[in-house]
């Protein structure tokens, strides 16, 4: 499980944190981030329309790694697999939703925001995890300081986090990505400009040079 949710950590430097309003934006929001270099996408399960527009990708756009971002509920975990997820992500863990986790067989990404958080996480065999809310939870300076108590442990920080600040954590050794929203703004989804999405997607993929 935790190679697994390692290997998401590598599959580009940003990993766009998706929200969606119509389904039927999923797919050329996809096409539009793979051309553009990015082959991974957390949609995030806060809309009516989510589990549909995870199942539209899953289905038309194979190539893409598209997860379920948002999870809070066992219900959600069983939901988000059975759209096609390939990869879980959540904002926070208890014991039930790590259980209901784990029994999918899913790559899943737990959000943690505390040391003893992620001491909790790791006793469950969970060694990836997003750190969140990056920003608010200490920032860089504090990820930084995890490194050393704590060196197995690897993270997606996301909260907070722009095009602006995401080499800076990137920089950091215990940071594999980051999770962004700047990748999918909401204006350039609604007008259907996925000509600005994929020239966003190709800046994201050079920051690891």
């Amino acid at each position: 499980m935790t190679s697994i949710a390692r290997d998401l950590l590598a599959v580009s430097p940003v990993v766009p944190v998706v929200v969606l309003d119509d389904a039927a934006d999923a797919v050329p929001l996809a096409e539009a981030l793979l051309t553009g270099g990015v082959g991974i996408m957390e949609i995030t399960l806060r809309t009516p329309d989510a589990l549909a527009a995870l199942a539209a990708v899953a289905k038309a756009v194979p190539e893409m790694r598209v997860g379920a971002g948002t999870v809070v509920t066992p219900e959600q975990v069983d939901a988000a697999r059975e759209a096609g997820a390939t990869f879980l992500v959540s904002p926070g863990a208890t014991g039930t939703l790590v259980d209901a986790a784990l029994a999918s067989g899913l790559p899943f990404l737990p959000g943690a925001g505390t040391v003893s958080e992620m001491l909790a996480l790791l006793e469950r065999g969970l060694d990836t995890l997003k750190f969140f809310p990056a920003e608010a939870s200490g920032g860089r300076s504090y990820l930084s300081s995890v490194a050393g108590p704590l060196p197995g442990l690897a993270f997606c920080p996301t909260g907070g986090i722009s095009a602006g600040t995401a080499a800076d954590w990137l920089a950091l050794p215990n940071v594999g990505c980051v999770g962004g929203s700047w990748l999918t703004p909401g204006d350039a989804i609604r007008g259907q400009d996925w000509g600005r999405i994929e020239r966003l997607a190709r800046e994201a993929t050079a920051l690891r040079g």
